[in-house]
């Protein structure tokens, strides 16, 4: 049995204590944003951070961790208002979208605890994979990151979470509508 602190909130696992964090995550605690992509800690996607560091939570068996504190990307930020989560939606860095999450701990790993990142950094600190090749806008999305984390630059983000379509669309503006040109070129707001 191992007691941990997972997003802010004491768990009790009562589960044999070489299980895998990701699946006391994903089968005990519902917690899905981790992903099982290759079980031998390689690809990255299940990412969280242990203690502050980013922990690849396939390889890490939870009676190791007695006492830890995990961090999920449930519990990055309940707003998406962490600077990688911000720089990641203004540089549309996820395309399928089944690494970003490890991608966004791992990188938020790295942008915490530094405000300045030469790109031989990055690339050493963030070594997941992505089948979808997302490498150069990520790189860019943690400049950008560090920028928004230093008051260096301000981005029109993602909409929180439970937010309406419609008001999404208001919100963010790659989703609102553009102008429709009529017969005769005028336009028209929808």
């Amino acid at each position: 049995m191992s007691r941990l602190t997972v997003n802010g909130q004491p768990v009790h696992y009562r589960m044999d204590p070489e299980t895998p964090l990701l699946w006391a995550l994903r089968e005990a605690s519902n917690l899905t944003g981790a992903k099982f992509g290759c079980g031998t800690g390689h690809c990255g996607a299940c990412t969280v951070h242990v203690d502050g560091n980013a922990v690849r939570s396939c390889r890490a068996p939870i009676g190791r961790l007695e006492g830890s504190f995990v961090v999920t990307i449930e519990g990055l930020s309940n707003d998406r208002s962490h600077p990688v989560q911000q720089a990641f939606a203004a540089d549309t860095v996820p395309q399928c979208g089944f690494c970003i999450p490890g991608m966004i701990m791992a990188a938020a790993a790295l942008v915490d605890r530094s405000d300045s990142l030469t790109d031989a950094q990055i690339d050493a600190g963030l070594t997941n994979l992505c089948r979808c090749g997302v490498y150069p806008r990520l790189r860019e999305a943690i400049r950008r990151a560090l920028r928004i984390k230093t008051g260096q630059e301000t981005v029109a983000g993602a909409p929180p979470p439970g937010i309406a379509p419609e008001a999404a669309a208001r919100s963010v503006p790659a989703l609102r509508a553009e102008p429709r040109r009529r017969r005769g070129a005028q336009l028209q707001e929808n």
